[in-house]
């Protein structure tokens, strides 16, 4: 008689696949790959307000993979705002 697990499971319900490590079954989670982007001032200030005040959004997005795309729109956006400024 065979009692041994299978290494992989797939959720059905979930669609989420789980690896067997020991006795137990853990998610097969990883973060999708993101752009590496350099942030300017404003971008660091907006990504520490997510950080701070705004949690679910900042996990929701980073999960997503969404986060980079985010904060470099808030970054060219605070440019053309800055520019302006300047402008006027």
């Amino acid at each position: 008689m065979n009692n041994e697990l299978p290494k992989t499971k797939i959720d059905k319900r979930t669609g989420i696949e789980y690896n067997l490590e020991g006795d137990y079954y853990i998610p097969n989670l990883a973060i999708p790959k993101q752009e590496k982007i350099i942030l300017n001032k404003y971008g660091r200030m907006r990504l520490k307000y997510l950080k701070e005040y705004k949690k679910a959004d900042y996990t929701i997005m980073l999960m997503e993979g969404t986060l980079n795309t985010y904060l470099k729109k808030y970054k060219k956006q605070q440019i053309l705002e800055y520019n302006k400024l300047l402008a006027s």
